[in-house]
């Protein structure tokens, strides 16, 4: 076939050449012909023929030349080496070898890493994993199947660890029609995999795929190009966890398998709930102190603590509940707080008055956890309950505020409610008889969360006054509803239905107005108890909603997903705030109650803290096997977490500690930074470890230990009994509640 007829362009566009017909009217002053050079004659001279792509290009490389245009010259010889004899593009892509390319692009960016500067590995690493799962997608999109399922097989196991959850969903693609079922793949293809890289590693790394193009490089830069947002970062300021000066100081102990807060899937800026990889890192303004009080409450408690405190005087030495009081109205005033019709609440009632005096009155009497005396943590204790003879048929779990009443779900479908102190509990129907439990049957589905209503201990005993006992118990469950029962008649009265899966957990807004729900439909909803219709809507998260949580001050709700994120919604419905950093699923979520930090823990036994106004990380605090942090709970003060899980341990942390994290040595041994570790193996796996990359090869024995970091203050494990609950008292005690499973 001949070449392009004279005056088209040449095929590539990038291509350099002379045209054979007249000159156009911008070339007017320049139509006159290059000499003949090196014996050539020129296009279109009396006796000479037609000349090919290659002799264009070599006249024009000997004026390149002789010009000393050296940078442009060699930028054609470049191109020039993959054309033919007629200027058609020679195919010489990796990624047009077959599928066994991919594989060898893998491995040579691995071998790179592996020998790469200590101190660029831990975070060039990172880029494995991405590269991992976009490389066998688009194996199978690209119809190499078969190559897919060896690449796949051959590489997964140095990302079992970290992404366990994501190597058994990825499993399944077997095919290219996989890929568009696939959930996923759906996350992984509809968003870009967000990967910070200091300047110097990105640079080595772009010179490195350049020089190595023909050999898989290109395949590494389409990937990077089409699938990733690799934001660069000066690591030379002092302050940051990743700085040179920190990994510097840190030297072999790097944490290597700590994703940083803003990596992973949908990629975004730290904090920020839009996930346009445009947007300008701008984060919307919170209002984090407790909602104002009502006028007309306000009053009516004082005037009862000033009762109280005439009828019972303090100790010596001990406040009124009067000064209690002020000083707490003091201390919320000085807090920017959002604006009272922002969380629209019905009036208060006599109960409120009466709850809020007992919360004054347990808020002075309070064992006080100050913080950490002499390197000591405080000695916090754990009061356990635990249920024999449930054949692992509990779900769920929960205290009620007035610390009378358990509740657990069942996977048979119903609840049971327990008295802790084995007094009888009442109904105010006559034909039901008092007993130490009762049984609420009405799902069709088990049980997934069980929640009580807001309560308190009752500061008026006797009659005359409003019962502040939990009036309502709400639970969600498999048949897509949910339920909430009266605990005066023990009756269902509502059953409240709109979501299209499973109803994974719902939590009581402080007040107790409001409930939260999160499903297997992806979908959070915000619900209230004189409503049937949900309220709001919180859509965004591309995986199931698996943990809900509240803010203090009832104002902002927080979502946990199966795809790793955390997000926090304004009740209006507005997203302000996503966590990313988690790589295994979260299971947990508890707000402070300062109302200025989040505790998220996931099924890989990581606990992480975020600071709510800044949106970043704070810490991550590990001790716990894998299996799941089944539950979080805050003391008073929000200095002290305490969180327990699969692995039948309770475990208290401190949080204001600011040690680094443990790591583990060679011979897998625990050291903690600022203290000694304890290696705590409660389930018989461990957690944590290396992985991050999946770059390290770590040794089975290693891979067991469950590392313990420096701020656990103790940890109390149960005989094979999973930790369902705990839940801190305002008083600051702790309760727990488990099942015995031998």
């Amino acid at each position: 076939m001949s070449g392009p007829p004279p005056g088209n362009g040449p095929p590539h566009s990038r291509n350099v050449s002379v045209s054979n017909g007249p000159p156009s009217a911008g070339m007017a002053g320049n139509s006159q012909q290059m000499p003949p050079q090196g014996g050539v004659p020129p296009v279109g001279t009396p006796g000479g023929s037609a000349q090919s792509q290659q002799n264009l290009n070599y006249i024009v490389l000997e004026y390149l030349n002789k010009k000393g245009y050296n940078r442009t010259e060699a930028m054609l010889r470049k191109e020039s080496s993959n054309q033919d004899a007629e200027g058609r593009p020679i195919i010489t892509r990796a990624e047009d070898r077959g599928g066994a390319a991919y594989d060898q692009a893998f491995e040579m960016l691995r071998g790179w890493i592996e020998d790469n500067l200590g101190l660029y590995k831990p975070e060039l690493r990172r880029l494995l994993w991405p590269v991992f799962v976009y490389s066998y997608l688009d194996m199978h999109k690209e119809f190499f199947s078969r190559e897919a399922v060896t690449f796949f097989e051959k590489h997964k196991e140095m990302f079992t660890q970290e992404h366990e959850v994501d190597i058994v969903s990825l499993g399944a693609i077997r095919l290219p029609e996989h890929v568009a079922d696939s959930n996923i793949a759906k996350i992984y293809r509809g968003n870009k995999y967000r990967l910070t890289l200091s300047n110097m590693a990105f640079n080595s790394l772009i010179q490195f795929l350049e020089s190595k193009e023909k050999d898989g490089g290109s395949i590494i830069i389409k990937i990077m190009n089409q699938w990733m947002n690799i934001v660069t970062q000066d690591r030379t300021a002092p302050g940051n966890e990743r700085s040179l000066a920190a990994m510097i100081s840190r030297g072999s102990k790097i944490e290597e398998d700590m994703p940083a807060e803003d990596e992973g899937i949908p990629g975004h800026n730290p904090g920020s709930a839009n996930t346009d990889r445009n947007a300008p890192p701008v984060l919307a303004k919170l209002q984090l102190g407790p909602l104002p009080m009502e006028p007309d409450l306000m009053e009516d408690v004082r005037a009862e603590v000033s009762d109280l405190d005439t009828k019972n005087p303090p100790a010596p030495g001990q406040p009124t509940l009067a000064d209690e009081f002020e000083a707490r109205i003091k201390r919320e005033s000085t807090e920017e707080a959002p604006a009272r019709d922002a969380v629209p609440l019905p009036p208060s009632l006599a109960r409120d008055v009466s709850m809020e005096v007992q919360k004054v009155k347990e808020n002075r009497d309070r064992f006080k956890i100050e913080g950490r005396s002499g390197g000591v943590g405080p000695g916090v204790s754990v009061c356990m309950y635990t249920f024999h003879n449930t054949f692992d048929a509990v779900n769920c779990l929960d205290f009620s505020g007035d610390n009378e009443l358990v509740a657990v779900g069942m996977a048979e479908s119903y609840i049971k409610v327990w008295s802790l102190s084995g007094e009888a509990i009442h109904s105010i129907n006559p034909n039901d008889k008092p007993s130490a439990s009762k049984r609420l049957i009405g799902h069709s589905g088990p049980i997934y969360a069980v929640a009580f209503s807001p309560s308190t201990a009752n500061p008026f005993p006797g009659p005359g006054h409003a019962s502040t006992r939990p009036k309502y118990l709400i639970s969600s469950s498999a048949d897509k509803t949910i339920r909430l029962w009266s605990l005066d008649t023990w009756t269902c009265l509502v059953a409240y239905k709109g979501h299209s899966g499973p109803v994974w957990d719902v939590k009581w807004g402080p007040f107790g107005h409001y409930f939260v729900t999160g499903s297997h439909d992806r979908t959070a909803r915000l619900w209230t108890t004189d409503h049937i219709a949900p309220h709001r809507l919180f859509v965004g998260h591309d995986g199931d909603v698996d943990a809900v949580a509240w803010h203090p001050n009832g104002a902002y709700v927080f979502t946990a997903s199966g795809d790793k994120t955390v997000r926090m919604w304004h009740i209006n419905g507005n997203a302000l705030r996503m966590f990313t950093g988690h790589t295994a699923n979260i299971t947990a979520l508890e707000c402070s109650p300062s109302g200025k930090k989040l505790a998220s823990a996931d099924d890989a036994g990581n606990i992480i803290l975020w600071d709510l106004a800044s949106g970043t990380r704070i810490k991550r605090m590990r001790g716990h096997g894998k299996g799941g942090v089944w539950s979080l709970s805050w003391s008073v003060e929000s200095s002290v977490l305490v969180s327990g899980g699969a692995d039948g341990t309770v475990r208290v942390w401190d949080v204001l500690q600011e040690t680094p994290e443990s790591t583990t040595t060679a011979n897998g041994k625990v050291i903690a930074e600022g203290g000694s570790g304890n290696k705590i193996d409660g389930s018989g796996s461990g957690g944590g470890g290396s992985g991050g990359g999946g770059g390290s090869s770590s040794s089975k024995k290693k891979a067991k230990d469950v590392v313990v970091t420096a701020d656990q203050i103790s940890a109390f494990p149960t005989k094979k009994s999973p930790v369902y609950k705990v839940h801190f008292t305002r008083m600051n005690l702790v309760l727990g509640g488990s099942a015995y499973m031998p």
